[in-house]
């Protein structure tokens, strides 16, 4: 009997992941950025005066994808690029005040969208629920892939 994929935990995962960016796009979209770009001011936040290098590391993507996103930042207003006092070849990006503004309503999108995703679900459970997302990344990201037998 063949495995039904739609109840598969890697199939409920990802209905769950795209609902979740779908809505997240749009509250995003809603004050003028685009996906992703929250998780460079949130990086920021973190560190601020991070490298371009840093950022993409941070983010896990490559370079030219951050240097576009800081750019469309950078022209909102939100981040300033500078270049490294060290290292002319570096550039070092931080939070402006309007930067710093804006998190605050990331902050409360995230905060919005979590409590509609997590509604009915216990505070236990929820707890159980990041403790397993973190095994199975940790899973799937650490040791060699596995090859199909």
């Amino acid at each position: 009997m063949a495995r039904d994929h739609q109840k598969s935990v890697a199939s409920r995962m990802a209905v769950a992941t795209r609902a979740y960016r779908a809505r997240m796009g749009a509250r995003l979209a809603a004050i003028g950025l685009h996906p992703g770009q929250e998780g460079v001011l949130k990086a920021l936040e973190q560190q601020d005066g991070r490298s371009m290098a840093e950022l993409a590391d941070a983010l896990r993507v490559q370079p030219p994808t951050v240097t576009k996103m800081v750019g469309r930042l950078s022209s909102k207003g939100y981040v300033q690029r500078r270049d490294s006092a060290e290292d002319g070849r570096r550039a070092h990006v931080f939070l402006t005040e309007s930067g710093g503004e804006v998190l605050a309503e990331i902050d409360r999108m995230l905060e919005g969208i979590d409590r509609k995703a997590l509604k009915g679900i216990s505070a236990k459970d929820q707890k159980k629920l990041g403790r397993m997302l973190r095994r199975m990344a940790r899973n799937l990201t650490t040791g060699k892939p596995s090859t199909p037998t």
